[in-house]
């Protein structure tokens, strides 16, 4: 793919700005943080089950309550000061991860009375919390960046800095797990989200963003869904994302590949799960070199279109280096994809309305992977794994063939100009 290399930015432009250093270190904390306590809880809730559909369980224990409160949270990011609501929010985040590890520690014996589900508690609470951070970090990045020339590097290192983490977090978190135990494993999330709220507390506050309009809950809310709906880059954009991971998400089928299909056992299968974030890691390094500006909406359906292709293929292949090959491609082209729609959202989306328009992106996107392997494992009890994956690789494509011909504006998009009319 060809990358842009007209009205070339430094790459590293935006880690020259102190604040923005400091809060990539913040972000890169608490991704560890919650990557390591998702891998400890889904072992210490399994341990004490036994039943694998409690696993399931803490994805919605999580998903629900950040879904339900997505739209006001987004709302609060706008009338609220968000380093306000990111620093209360982490601070909500340390309580969950010290409740965590105090119930190791069980000294009242709360998990022997009521087995997991305090720990069920906890993890909903957090999304809550989640659900708020999302639409406050979301607006509150680009406020450490002076121009909107800027966007595209700041989320590339952004969006680097999350996959580095979640592909380190799930490591980190098993080996702690292994050789130290459930309560230091505990120990060291708690400290990791600790060091976060001390980086975002040292970030200075932001004001927000002048608004002419004054409006109350309902006003607001109808009118973030409104410009979302109303806009047809960002709709289409969004839309591209949610169907593409609704239909084209062959990680819930993994274990069965690797077990039955690929037969490589239970390393095969962290192999597997790993190489779509480290392509994913490995071209959003090099996006920071080679942004994609110029004809960025042909660009984005092309890659989504390309991912298609790699799940359709990766249901098809019998052969594990080419499966991994093209998990790992497929995590590339994903990057791509969501650096320019996250790049249009904030180069099209008003400063006053971010918060409100993010919380609807979370909701499409947010919930896309929790349903999405609900549809995986509906559509391969109904016509078997391989052709269930090799459906939703079809479906992609079929999706980026309608928005292709539906959504004029997306395929003409050019943020290059955008961002110089800006």
């Amino acid at each position: 793919m060809a990358m842009n290399s007209k009205h070339k930015i430094d790459p590293y432009a935006v880690l020259r700005i102190p604040e923005f250093r400091i809060y990539l270190s913040a972000r890169l904390c608490i991704t560890l943080a919650m990557q390591i306590q998702a891998v400890i809880v889904g072992w210490q809730i399994y341990d004490i089950t036994k039943d694998p559909l409690s696993l399931g369980l803490i994805g919605l224990a999580e998903a629900i309550p950040s879904i339900l409160v997505s739209l006001y949270a987004g709302y609060v990011a706008d009338v609220v000061p968000r380093k306000k609501i990111i620093v209360l929010v982490v601070a909500v985040l340390l309580l969950c991860s010290v409740g965590l590890l105090l119930f190791t520690l069980d000294v009242s014996q709360v998990l022997q009375h009521y087995g997991a589900l305090p720990i069920y508690g906890i993890i909903f609470l957090s999304g809550v919390a989640r659900g708020f951070m999302g639409p406050a970090v979301f607006s509150f990045m680009p406020q450490l960046v002076p121009t909107k020339q800027l966007y595209a590097n700041a989320i590339t290192w952004s969006s680097t800095t999350w996959q580095a983490a979640s592909v380190a977090g799930p490591a980190i978190g098993g080996l702690l797990y292994g050789f130290y135990g459930v309560t230091a494993s505990y120990v060291a999330d708690a400290a990791l989200v600790l060091l976060a709220l001390l980086f975002f507390s040292l970030i200075g506050a932001r004001p927000l963003p002048e608004n002419a309009n004054s409006q109350n809950l309902k006003e607001s809310l109808r009118s973030g869904i409104g410009f979302v709906f109303g806009n047809q880059i960002i709709l289409s954009a969004i839309s591209l994302d949610l169907f593409a991971v609704l239909f084209g998400g062959a990680v819930a089928l993994l274990p069965v590949f690797a077990s039955d299909i690929l037969q490589t056992g239970p390393q095969g299968l962290g192999l597997l799960r790993a190489a779509p974030a480290v392509g994913s890691v490995l071209m959003a390094a090099m996006m920071a070199y080679y942004p994609i500006t110029v004809n960025a909406g042909k660009k984005m359906l092309w890659c989504v279109a390309g991912f298609g292709v790699c799940i359709l293929l990766f249901g098809l292949s019998t052969n594990f280096w080419f499966s991994l090959a093209l998990l790992a491609l497929s995590g590339a082209f994903d990057s791509i994809s969501v650096i320019i729609r996250s790049t249009l959202i904030h180069t099209l989306t008003p400063e006053y309305m971010k918060g409100r328009v993010s919380s609807v992106n979370n909701i499409f996107v947010g919930s896309s992977n929790e349903i999405g392997a609900f549809e995986s494992g509906f559509t391969a009890r109904l016509m078997g794994v391989v052709p269930a994956v090799v459906f939703g690789g079809i479906v992609t494509l079929v999706v980026v063939g309608i928005t292709a011909f539906k959504a004029d504006k997306l395929r003409v998009l050019d943020l290059s100009a955008e961002a110089a009319g800006a």
